[in-house]
């Protein structure tokens, strides 16, 4: 399963192509793309206008939904925070954390274009799509 950051669904929603972005676009029906709440919250809040906003959520809707913290996210979140602190890191938004804890914590992969993301990668295991 993959997770796609807002990250990479902002720029796909305002037109900005990238690597990523066009990996998206290819990827759209043929892998297994899943929608988590925080995700689809961090989306969602940025559109100005009703119609765009009632589209996107129709789109991001259409795909398999996951809630993504609950407690024992919540926990794990808070200690992968500390461990990354412990080694001098940290990570400027904590929803980050708990993204790419979710991830850490059931496997699946994680397609972004954010940089809070990196250390997770590096110390503590989190599968990043390497485009």
């Amino acid at each position: 399963m993959i997770i796609v950051d807002s990250s990479i669904w902002i720029n796909y929603f305002n037109g900005k192509n990238s690597q990523k972005t066009d990996w998206l676009d290819e990827a759209l029906g043929i892998e297994p793309i899943i929608m988590g709440d925080i995700i689809l919250t961090e989306i969602l809040q940025g559109f100005q206008n009703d119609k765009d906003f009632k589209t996107a959520k129709m789109l991001l809707l259409e795909f398999p939904f996951v809630e993504m913290l609950g407690q024992e996210i919540a926990i794990k979140s808070a200690l992968n925070y500390r461990k990354l602190r412990q080694k001098g890191i940290t990570v400027r938004k904590t929803i980050d954390v708990m993204i790419g804890t979710f991830c850490i914590h059931h496997n699946f992969a994680l397609l972004h274009n954010d940089r809070d993301f990196d250390a997770l990668e590096k110390f503590l295991n989190l599968k990043v799509i390497k485009i």
